[in-house]
């Protein structure tokens, strides 16, 4: 039985006055919900004040990102261990806005993978199309592709300890989403995948949908039997709705 995981990314936004009081909201709402991890990926700034709000709470804190060097001169970048001293357990990694944004490709984020998965963090491993490609027919090349970047470098046995996070890129701040069949038919061919290369972790692996999860809409998409939770963006910037969405996962 895999444990349901919901994860928020705040993107670059926030400030200490808000982590403050997102945070403190956040451990309020979970009195009384059990049964499913929660993360908080703040801005790096943010990162040793949340995670200090988190300690002795059930919420656990990861990074938005990482380099792939030893600590050295890399201005501008964070280590592996840096995110590790500030209280990250987790860490994003081939975001859709790094991919799109910064040129981060599959291989790069292969890398990154590796590096967080060695140095002891969960990698939250993003994967997904946008919505050229969707229309061209091609979101299992492009899902399949990236992740076997990820298996080809970092191998499958990070598995089923890393987590795979499916965003649909045209359905990230568009105010579309993938219907509950669309999610739910790329997160079973992503388990497909996984089980091609290692059976016995495909099935404990924990694939996230992050692609404008509200409280409308999660509780439809929770319920698909290869959904095992969400990477929250926008709504985890309202301790209401990202309750809304823990509690639609819990049940």
């Amino acid at each position: 039985m895999r444990t349901p995981l919901v994860a928020g990314n705040w993107k670059m936004n926030g400030s200490r006055a808000m982590a403050t009081e997102l945070m403190a909201d956040v451990h309020a709402g979970l009195s009384g919900v059990s049964g499913v991890d929660v993360v908080i990926c703040p801005p790096f700034v943010l990162v040793p004040q949340c995670s200090q709000a988190a300690c002795g709470t059930s919420v656990a804190v990861g990074g938005q990102n990482l380099d792939t060097h030893e600590p050295g001169a890399f201005t501008g970048e964070i280590a592996a261990e840096m995110l590790i001293d500030a209280g990250c357990e987790y860490v994003i990694v081939g975001h859709s806005e790094r991919r799109a944004l910064y040129g981060e490709t599959d291989e790069l984020v292969a890398h990154k993978t590796r590096v967080a998965f060695t140095k002891g963090l969960v990698p939250i491993i993003c994967v997904g199309e946008t919505l050229e490609e969707r229309e061209q027919g091609v979101t299992e090349e492009v899902v399949t592709r990236q992740l076997v970047a990820v298996l080809n470098e970092a191998g499958s046995e990070i598995f089923p300890r890393a987590i795979i996070a499916y965003e649909p890129v045209w359905a990230i701040g568009t105010g579309r989403t993938a219907t509950d069949a669309q999610a739910q038919d790329v997160h079973a061919l992503v388990r497909e995948r996984l089980a091609g290369a290692n059976s016995a972790a495909a099935e404990s692996t924990r694939i996230l949908y992050g692609g404008s999860v509200k409280p409308q809409n999660a509780a439809g998409l929770f319920s698909q039997p290869d959904i095992d939770g969400g990477l929250i963006g926008g709504a985890s910037l309202k301790a209401e709705d990202f309750l809304g969405i823990i509690r639609a996962a819990n049940s």
